[in-house]
């Protein structure tokens, strides 16, 4: 297919990429943020793989299609993308949405902080972006209710054997296990043999444990697993790796995956209210979280989680192909 000039504006949160596309996307009809999410996936996917393969994108490279909003009240919307598909939240790129809301002009600038709401597949998720003459800094979001689908569960992973984990809900599902069940340790072991770990715990636990969601049949997917080091991160830093779609490595500490955490931690022994918990990325980025409320989402006993990093810019660019160009839909190397 010919391909419109894209404009977009990268930043990275803890060294994960955002790829924020400004303009040149093709229309999207009007609906729910879902319906738009399964049109670009079914009629305008080439262009998510023109962005996010290379040799204009990379194999864990991130993007944030921003969309009209449907839902009232949303400052905005947006579409997250990656090397499989769509996402239905990503709380790395609503930190770095929240700041660039706020230098573009989106939202008015409103100091101390100034209040973004982001309309995400999974739901509204509201951004507080810390505001200081004019600039803004660091943001928090809460996302929506989080909770812990299925505890200790057994799973049978070819190459390691049983595996015990957690399945926690956080705008998106993951298989939470201690890294120390595949004999790796951060700091030690090679991020490949992470990658190996997670990405077969993630395709047996996607037989061996049926998910649901209360809201939404499309929510109802294991989008990854994160290896932890079995830490809670409240006396020192927590670090875990999330390794989700197809084997992409995220690094930074994953907002939505940070959400699962808590949401697995209070299910299974409360946690104050505000007390703060720091979660480290393999690049030795922090994110911090706190669980500030609880709530019922159906039949779980949900929380919602305040988690807070930083996101910078990287760049600017505006893709285009040539019509002639034989490797015009994007490669993969890996």
């Amino acid at each position: 297919m010919p391909f419109n000039a894209i404009d977009v504006v990268d930043m990275h949160t803890g060294g994960e990429p955002v790829r924020i596309i400004t303009s040149g996307y093709p229309p999207i009809p009007s609906g729910t943020i879902l319906e738009k999410r399964a049109y670009v996936r079914d009629r305008l996917d080439d262009y998510r793989r023109m962005l996010m393969f290379e040799p204009r994108g990379h194999f864990d490279m991130y993007g944030a299609l921003l969309v009209e909003p449907n839902l009232p009240g949303a400052d905005l919307a947006v579409l997250f993308m990656h090397n499989e598909g769509y996402s239905t939240m990503c709380g790395h790129a609503v930190i770095a949405l929240g700041r660039y809301a706020v230098d573009q002009g989106l939202v008015e600038a409103v100091e101390p902080v100034t209040v973004v709401n982001i309309e995400c597949p999974c739901g509204m998720v509201v951004a507080h972006v810390e505001v200081a003459d004019g600039k803004a800094g660091a943001v928090s979001f809460e996302s929506v209710p989080a909770f812990l689908f299925a505890a200790d569960q057994t799973v049978e992973v070819p190459g390691y054997g049983a595996i015990t984990c957690d399945i926690a809900y956080g705008g998106a599902f993951y298989a939470l296990a201690d890294a120390g069940q595949f004999d790796l340790e951060f700091g030690r072991s090679r991020i490949r043999d992470f990658v190996d770990a997670a990405t077969a715990l993630t395709e047996a636990a996607k037989i061996a444990v049926p998910l649901s969601h209360p809201d939404h049949a499309d929510l109802a997917f294991l989008y990854g697993s994160i290896l932890t080091d079995g830490g809670d991160g409240s006396t020192r830093p927590s670090t875990n790796v999330c390794v989700f779609a197809d084997a992409q490595v995220d690094r930074s500490p994953t907002g939505s995956g940070v959400t699962a955490r808590l949401a697995a931690m209070h299910a299974k022994k409360p946690l104050p209210q505000d007390e703060m918990r720091t979660f480290r990325s393999i690049t030795g980025a922090d994110f911090t979280g706190a669980v500030v409320r609880r709530e019922k989402l159906g039949e779980f006993d949900a929380v919602v989680a305040r988690v807070s990093g930083r996101a910078f810019y990287s760049g600017t660019a505006r893709f285009s192909v040539e019509a002639d160009d034989p490797l015009a839909a994007g490669f993969l190397l890996r």
